[in-house]
């Protein structure tokens, strides 16, 4: 459920067009975003949208601080916030930055963080975003967003822009394997790593 580290750099999500009929999408995937530069808005945004679905499936939005780590994203909040009990009932959300006209989107699973190295390993880099702020489980549960799909829609480049990435969820699971392992190195490409861990090395 928890990861303790991940890679620096790993196997980036592969960019493609995204299905939206009427907008004049270009069939190449010449000037698709790179996930570098949706991975550095999600970094950088101070408030995130995070949507989630009640029990009667209506939708619920809220934003939140969290922070962008390792290709996840990470939120606290109440225990018996409104967010907190849709994601038990149905732990299916969306995260989006803070920034419309350069959007990144990211529709994923939320689970509860339990790991305590995982929750220090988080708490450094939270506080030093929103100081005088800390991260405490005490407060409330905070959870793991692991993502299934994310889109980038820049408005100065719109449609020619516009990007789907979709996230291989056994290449991710294997990437923070590896990284806990320390099989993936700055010395050891990704794709060697994986083929270490599939051959038992």
């Amino acid at each position: 459920m928890t990861k303790k580290k991940s890679p620096k750099k790993g196997l980036p999500p592969q960019g493609d067009r995204p299905h939206m009929p009427g907008y004049g999408l270009p069939q190449s995937r010449r000037g698709l975003l790179s996930w570098r530069w949706a991975a550095d808005r999600l970094r950088r945004s101070h408030n995130y949208w995070i949507i989630t679905t009640r029990p009667d499936s209506a939708p619920h939005a809220m934003p939140v601080w969290g922070i962008w780590l390792d290709d996840r994203f990470y939120f606290s909040t109440g225990r018996d916030s409104r967010k907190a009990r849709n994601l038990e009932n149905n732990p299916r959300c969306v995260v989006c930055n803070e920034l419309a006209e350069a959007a990144v989107i990211v529709e994923g699973t939320a689970v509860e963080v339990t790991d305590p190295a995982l929750v220090q390993r988080l708490a450094r880099p939270y506080h030093r975003k929103y100081r005088p702020w800390k991260l405490d489980a005490n407060l409330g549960p905070i959870y793991e967003v692991r993502p299934r799909v994310a889109f980038g829609v820049l408005e100065r480049t719109f449609p020619r822009s516009t990007t789907r990435w979709a996230f291989d969820r056994s290449v991710a699971e294997l990437r923070h394997q590896l990284a806990r392992r320390r099989v993936i190195t700055p010395r050891v490409s990704p794709a060697k790593a994986v083929r270490a861990e599939r051959e038992g090395r």
